[in-house]
């Protein structure tokens, strides 16, 4: 906080309407004094004395009043600076009644909203704790309990060592994903994460990740499939590491939670401002409306229990989320309890004419000498 004194931003409407109004009941003695002598001079004495009296009145009321004000006053500012974080200390110090009542109405209203966003942050990081909590404990207390059965004399068991220790070996594997992941949202927070941004076929990374869970797929004879049959290439401008992440995730939740003998459908469709949006639509269990606003917080779930049987760190839909904003797009979802979800998000087109200036021997090429 800052040790100087401001100056005050001084009000001369109090002081200016007291000597008024002194100066007037004044002027009035005496000009009935004036009129019971009825002489020439008294009128004259009567306009002399009345600007006198004002001026007078009006330099002791504005002393004293912005003398005594002012103290109280500096005294409000100081004590709401050591609440304010701001540098309310530096402000101008008005000893307006109007301007110093709204410097305070403003002040509360920021207070007010500054507490009830604490206390929304106090209510989701409780819940982050026990969310981060619970991920962590099942795989760690699985891993405990297989290496304290080897150590107790399992180990002595060839076939039962074996089987406990891939057992605990997946367990590790899920906290190290959990570990992994919390540390790439903990980057696209912070922004520490470059992009790496380059042209290429979005058609081509879907064929990619498609094939990636087509046997996950499978399991739950889930069909994955385009929309329409792509016969050209769709460029586009972005970190495909990245977006084949967004992908992945998306398809993995839609499987997740897919209905047996169900489908899940990628389609790439143009948008204005060489924009195309790419939709992950599946006809699997939907999302209640109530929870659609929630979807992209960390360790949020819709179903409590289930979901976790899936395996998963809790955070793709948050990464996701994160990854997109970090490319300056939006992420849009539309899901109906029962029918389906869709989840959609817009990536930067390559436009026409930046690829025809990159295929050798077009237009825009230099012709070799």
């Amino acid at each position: 906080m800052s040790s100087r004194t401001t100056a005050p931003r001084r009000s001369y409407r109090f002081a200016l309407r007291s000597s008024v109004f002194i100066t007037l009941i004044n002027a009035m003695v005496l000009a009935i004094v004036a009129f019971i002598f009825q002489t020439s001079d008294a009128w004259w004495l009567v306009g002399i004395s009345t600007v006198i009296i004002f001026i007078i009145c009006f330099l002791v009321i504005q002393y004293r009043a912005q003398k005594f004000i002012y103290r109280r006053i500096k005294k409000i500012y100081e004590d709401v600076s050591l609440l304010e974080n701001t540098n309310f200390a530096d402000r101008e110090i008005a000893t307006d009644m109007r301007t110093l009542t709204r410097q305070v109405e403003e002040f509360a209203r920021n207070k007010k909203i500054e507490i009830e966003t604490l206390k929304v942050r106090e209510a989701y990081r409780k819940e982050f704790l026990g969310n981060i909590s619970h991920e962590l404990k099942t795989p760690l207390f699985t891993v405990q309990g297989y290496i304290d059965t080897l150590i107790e004399g399992a180990h002595k068991d060839k076939a039962i060592r074996k089987k406990y220790l891939a057992r605990a070996q997946k367990g590790v594997d899920r906290l190290t994903y959990i570990v992994n992941d919390m540390d790439m949202i903990t980057k696209l927070e912070l922004g520490d994460l470059n992009l790496d941004k380059t042209d290429f076929d979005i058609i081509d990374l879907v064929r990619h990740v498609f094939d990636q869970f087509e046997m996950k797929a499978a399991k739950k004879k889930i069909s994955l499939l385009f929309d329409m049959v792509y016969t050209e290439p769709i460029m586009v401008h972005a970190d495909e590491e990245r977006i084949q992440q967004v992908l992945a995730n998306l398809l993995v939740n839609s499987i997740k939670y897919g209905k047996t003998n169900g489908t899940t459908e990628v389609a790439i469709e143009d948008l204005i401002n060489n924009k195309v949006i790419v939709r992950v639509t599946d006809n699997g269990e939907g999302i209640d409306k109530t929870h659609i606003p929630r979807l992209f917080e960390r360790f949020f779930r819709v179903d409590r229990t289930g979901s976790r049987k899936e395996g998963g760190s809790g955070l793709g839909l948050a990464i996701v989320k994160h990854i997109i904003e970090a490319h300056d797009e939006r992420i849009y979802v539309d899901s109906e309890l029962g029918i389906g979800s869709e989840f959609s998000f817009t990536l930067e087109k390559v436009s026409s004419s930046r690829l025809d200036s990159e295929i050798p021997g077009s237009i825009s090429d230099p012709k070799p000498a």
